[in-house]
């Protein structure tokens, strides 16, 4: 029996209901319990004891999957001796130890026993520092190591992102978050999970220093705490959360307490909000327990859940949001009720679930986001601080510079396409992609050519971009050898792509197929083989089903699902997929409804699992969704782009799931999307400068076996064009060449854009994807684009070379002041939002346009302004 123990302050109900829930966990993960619970055995202290006990209590279930029980004793161990090493750890309480300091796990990321290493990397550079000083010191050494890129949504670990010396936003979160918590600072990732004013999301930083949190822009330091371009958005925003994996219990706000992790809402300390309250009622006026309730903001096309809160027994569900617009969806048993609501309009609202099926014909709402607000004045900074930390930015992105640079060449890869009688451009895609693990890459490419051709180089054409970063040989080795046994004379796109390539959806690449071909006896792998709905039959009986964390879904490596014999609903249909590839049978995930398939006879069938996926039809046809123009569409009209202005979805049990199609597909209209029957709603919003949404909803049904026709239209947006002020045609700028030059010269006689850009900060970087993006559209107006650094911004990192893809009258020049920035700038909110700051100008040098830091966006924003004003100076002309 276990003693009960006073051990980081837990008082006895707090551990009796850690010991029940780990007592949960050892039921669940039987088929694991030596890999996983051995550790118990060994001679443990009191702290050792209850910090495993807290992790596996609320472990989810894919770690219990994939990871092995020594290595969360490694890691328990390294952060209590840390606690006991630094200056600070004995100051901070227990109950923020445990959920701030102690997690393994920060994201979705792969799990890695990380902890020692990036304490030692920091520990000297901090332990002499005040808690808020090693803040901002971690958050240095994290900008010298990564830099943000966009990515795809698998998350990768801490010492992946070093290795690839950048990434996404929630990649850079996640690695300041363990660099934080690798010195004993508590830290947390936050999240607004999705903008109302712009299409996108942003994570970053909270770390506590002495009785308060603050927050940072990870791997963007500033000289002070609670700084950060992203602070103007944020005063914007409808949620700010973070997740902790455990019960917690505040004392922030808790948006929901679930049994295996808690939500809580932070948006309070950036935003001023409201809690408003929903009831859900039947059709007799009855309060209804238990329906969900789904506060849903318009983001990339989509009305996506910022939370989805139960209702309690009296029916009614609270949430504290920004005051802006939200549709809120009620579900329960099949049945609905929906409404559109202000917030700042009141704080109750009452909704009847009395549909079934969905309406007929458009609906069109406008969507409003909360409103630009200034924040608090900040004492400003001496001329000494921003030099110091100007300087320590330039040092910064030297050293990342200098790492980068021990990448593999063009040149040597050329030399490896020789010596492996390769293409040398395909080879050096794939070693430019894979950056510091491109050693790695070039060594499997040189030893596996001679023997195996070009199928070595066609399996990393296979993978992701990012996989290239963090999958090595051993791994690369099993899906190589493993899969050219099974070449037979399939097609070779379809052995590439369904056999030979190991990415299923977005979970960790590890080595399975030599596993998988050892897993099964000959006779159910021929039974397997004659008939996968065996494999399917196979799985269903024998693995249970086991969902906790929503955004873990999926994150199970295969191995480690069939090991534990349990798995969430995605990460089985992976199993599924990852075995038949490892036995010679192509199969995929489809690519919309994201459901396990398997070629039969030349056609994709369905996977049906009936126990886990009650009510499945055991034949299923598809059906058919052909596009339509708008044949009389408004001169404002968008062209038509996938999750950037339009999407379609499909009602299940009340909920409107969005079909997944790549973000931005533009050939829409080219031929059908092949889709489940049933009943759809496509949305279309149009975006305004001041971040409202028209938005248009058009209902339709899909039959199986026919083809629907639906015409996307986009409800009319016409903006007035209005003049702002005016720039100074002479302002002098310095060519790159050195050789002066001025506005007036580079702008032209017709309008241009003009930004001035801090290369380094996410916002330029957004605008420079934004302008890459649309470079056809900028070619085809024949606009100017140009781009102005001052000389601080000017970092060794920052390389026009780097960025082919502008439009072709794009030019870089400096302004070593930014003495030529508009007087507009001076005014709130322009000067706090920060850079890049952008303007349309006219034939006329007056400003049309203008948008400061932060708006995904802006680039088409301007274009649209810009074509408008050249239309007026080509009409004014021609009369």
């Amino acid at each position: 029996m276990t003693m009960q123990t006073s051990a980081f302050s837990l008082d006895s109900k707090t551990m009796d209901q850690i010991e029940r829930k780990l007592q949960e966990k050892r039921e669940l993960a039987q088929a694991r319990a030596h890999e996983l619970f051995d550790v118990f055995q060994q001679e443990l202290t009191e702290e050792e004891t209850w910090a495993l006990k807290y992790l596996f209590a609320y472990m989810p279930v894919n770690d219990m999957a994939d990871y092995d029980g020594m290595l969360f004793l490694s890691h328990v161990r390294r952060t209590l001796e840390i606690r006991n090493r630094m200056p600070w750890g004995k100051r901070v309480p227990d109950h923020l130890f445990l959920h701030f300091v102690l997690p393994y796990r920060v994201n979705t990321e792969n799990i890695e026993d990380s902890r020692g290493i990036l304490h030692e990397a920091l520990a000297e550079r901090t332990k002499s520092l005040s808690m808020a000083d090693a803040i901002l010191e971690t958050n240095y050494w994290c900008h010298e190591k990564a830099t943000y890129i966009g990515s795809d949504l698998r998350t990768i670990s801490p010492l992946t992102m070093i290795r690839n010396a950048r990434g996404r936003c929630g990649e850079e979160s996640t690695l300041a978050v363990a660099a934080l918590r690798s010195i004993g600072i508590p830290a947390r990732q936050v999240y607004t999970p999705r903008w109302a004013h712009c299409d996108d999301n942003h994570a970053w930083v909270e770390a506590w220093a002495d009785g308060t949190w603050y927050y940072i822009g990870a791997c963007e330091p500033e000289a002070r705490l609670n700084q950060g371009w992203f602070s103007p958005p944020a005063r914007r925003a409808m949620l700010i959360n973070t997740r902790i994996y455990a019960g917690y219990p505040g004392p922030e706000d808790i948006t929901l307490a679930d049994e295996w992790f808690t939500e809580i809402n932070l948006l309070e300390n950036y935003a001023p909000t409201r809690t408003i309250t929903v009831t859900a009622k039947d059709e007799a006026g009855n309060p209804i327990s238990g329906a969900e309730v789904r506060f849903e903001l318009y983001n990339m096309a989509e009305f996506y859940p910022i939370a989805a809160i139960p209702t309690n027994a009296e029916g009614k569900a609270s949430f504290k949001t920004g005051f802006g617009d939200l549709l809120i969806r009620v579900v329960h048993e099949g049945k609905w009720g929906e409404r559109k609501i202000t917030v700042a309009d009141q704080d109750h609202y009452e909704i009847v679930l009395d549909q079934t099926g969905q309406p007929a014909g458009t609906v069109d709402l406008d969507m409003v986001p909360p409103p630009e607000r200034e924040g608090d004045a900040a004492e400003p900074l001496s001329e000494d601080k921003i030099q110091q930390h100007n300087k320590r930015i330039e040092e910064g992105t030297k050293i990342r510079t200098g790492y980068e640079e021990t990448f593999l060449t063009e040149a040597q890869a050329a030399e490896l396409a020789d010596e492996a009688s390769l293409p040398s451009e395909r080879v050096w895609d794939v070693l430019h992609k894979a950056r510091g693990n491109s050693r790695e890459i070039a060594a499997f490419l040189r030893e596996r050519s001679a023997k195996h051709g070009e199928w070595p180089l066609r399996l990393l054409e296979s993978l992701n971009e990012k996989d290239l970063v963090d999958t090595f040989r051993g791994t690369l080795d099993d899906h190589l050898n493993g899969s050219l046994t099974h070449r037979r004379d399939l097609p070779e796109d379809i052995f590439t792509q369904y056999v030979l390539c190991p990415r299923v959806q977005y979970e960790m690449i590890v080595p399975y197929k030599q596993f998988f071909q050892q897993a099964f006896t000959s006779e159910e792998v021929e039974a397997f083989i004659a008939n996968p709905l065996e494999l399917a039959r196979t799985l269903d009986e024998s693995y249970g089903l086991w969902e906790d964390l929503q955004n873990l879904k999926g994150r199970g490596n295969p191995v480690g699902t069939y090991n534990l014999m349990r798995g969430d609903r995605v990460s089985l249909d992976i199993l599924f997929v990852a075995i038949c590839r490892s036995l010679g049978i192509p199969a995929r995930l489809h690519p919309s409804e994201q459901k396990p398939q398997y070629l039969d006879g030349g056609s994709w069938a369905d996977a049906l699992f009936p126990q886990t996926s009650p009510k499945v039809e055991e034949t299923k046809e598809w059906g058919a969704l052909r596009l339509l123009q708008d044949p009389d569409p408004a001169p404002e009209t968008p062209a038509a782009s996938y999750e950037e202005n339009f999407t379609f979805a499909r009602i299940e049990n009340g909920i409107y799931k969005t079909l997944v199609y790549p973000s931005g597909k533009k050939d829409v209209y080219d031929e059908p999307f092949e889709v489940e029957p049933g009943s759809y709603r496509m949305t279309s919003g149009v975006r305004l400068k001041d971040g409202t949404v028209k938005v248009r909803f058009s209902y339709f049904e899909v039959r199986a076996g026919e083809q629907t026709d639906v015409v996307l239209t986009f409800r009319p947006a016409e903006q007035e064009i209005p003049v702002l002020g005016t720039v100074d045609r002479s302002i002098v700028l310095t060519s790159l060449d050195g050789t002066s030059i001025t506005i007036g010269e580079l702008a032209g006689e017709n309008g241009a854009i003009v930004a001035w850009i801090e290369p380094e900060r996410e916002p330029t970087k957004h605008l420079f994807r934004e302008l890459g993006e649309l470079a056809e559209p900028y070619a085809e107006l024949g606009a100017p684009v140009v781009l102005i650094i001052g000389d601080e911004q000017w970092t060794a990192s920052f390389e026009p070379a780097n960025y082919p893809k502008l439009p072709p009258r794009t030019i870089f020049v400096r302004d070593a002041t930014y003495a030529g920035l508009p007087d507009l700038i001076a005014k709130s909110p322009a000067h706090e939002a920060g850079f890049p700051h952008l303007f349309v100008l006219d034939g006329q040098d007056q400003i049309r346009y203008t948008a400061s830091g932060y708006k995904i966006g802006t680039g088409k924003e301007a274009l649209q302004v810009l074509s408008g004003v050249w239309q007026q100076t080509t009409d004014r002309s021609e009369g």
